[in-house]
């Protein structure tokens, strides 16, 4: 609760509203995959996608066929959506954010079969977060947690060099506030990979420094030299990267992973009378 509560800050549409220009809605197919795999919906099931961003799940269930109601809180996120994928029949856009009153704009009370947060419970009220969700479901709900160090760090190179770092046990506290809420959550967990580039020794130094935090802001010299042994020429430069800007030339010679806690669970709420 403790660690929840102090978070830096709420995340914030406008900052959203400026990176929607690079996000492209397979960015993440790894991940994506790995997750509408163990969402294991069922056909023709409706979902809601809470803080869909560009539509990285959203645009593959609906290509599957089901309704999606994709929401988030960027305007610009889910004017993303609308790319020419002829899907406007099976995605609703709505823009919602967790702390807006749902009574009054969210989706009714069993909207939708299935609901979920993915990557998305960016929010000081875990809690009230995931009540709603559960409110929102008739059969299933799911989130995913980060399960070891913030994606902000890349924890192989961290500990190379000596440097701390405070890995996220967010989902034990959302694991908890489920078995209070009287569910009984099942927890998977996956890896998806991610790829960091630069052009010069020096880029990635600037780069890789944001890590340096918390303490660790003398371990720049050590940061340089494992960079400089570590970097090797990055076949796929000039390509579009995650966030649709070109790649850089150079990349380290290991694949930075991220540990998810994939947590479902089935509604416990009932509808209003």
């Amino acid at each position: 609760m403790r660690l929840q509560a102090d978070r830096h800050r709420a995340d914030d549409s406008f900052e959203w509203d400026k990176r929607a220009r690079h996000f492209r809605p397979l960015e993440t197919a790894p991940y994506a995959r790995d997750f509408i795999k163990l969402l294991a919906l069922e056909p023709g099931e409706s979902v809601l996608d809470m803080g869909c961003g560009a539509g990285s799940i959203a645009i593959p269930l609906a290509q599957a066929g089901h309704s999606v109601i994709a929401a988030d809180f960027s305007p610009a996120m889910l004017g993303t959506l609308d790319a020419g994928y002829g899907l406007e029949d099976l995605i609703t856009p709505l823009e919602l954010a967790w702390d807006d009153d749902w009574d009054l704009v969210g989706p009714v009370a069993k909207a939708v079969d299935v609901s979920f947060a993915s990557r998305s419970v960016t929010t000081n009220d875990l809690k009230g977060a995931l009540a709603k969700l559960d409110r929102t479901a008739r059969r299933r709900c799911a989130v995913t947690m980060v399960a070891n160090s913030s994606p902000h760090y890349d924890l192989y190179l961290m500990n190379a060099i000596g440097a701390s770092v405070t890995c996220s046990n967010g989902f034990v506290y959302a694991f908890n506030i489920l078995i209070q809420m009287g569910a009984l959550p099942q927890v998977t967990y996956f890896e998806s990979p991610r790829r960091d580039t630069f052009d010069s020794l020096e880029a990635g130094v600037a780069d890789f420094s944001r890590m340096l935090e918390h303490g660790n802001e003398d371990k720049i010299d050590r940061l340089r030299d494992y960079i400089a042994h570590h970097m090797i020429e990055n076949p796929h430069a000039g390509e579009p990267g995650s966030k649709g800007v070109p790649q850089g030339r150079y990349m380290l010679d290991h694949i930075r992973k991220v540990r998810w806690a994939f947590i479902a669970w089935e509604p416990v709420s009932v509808p209003r009378p």
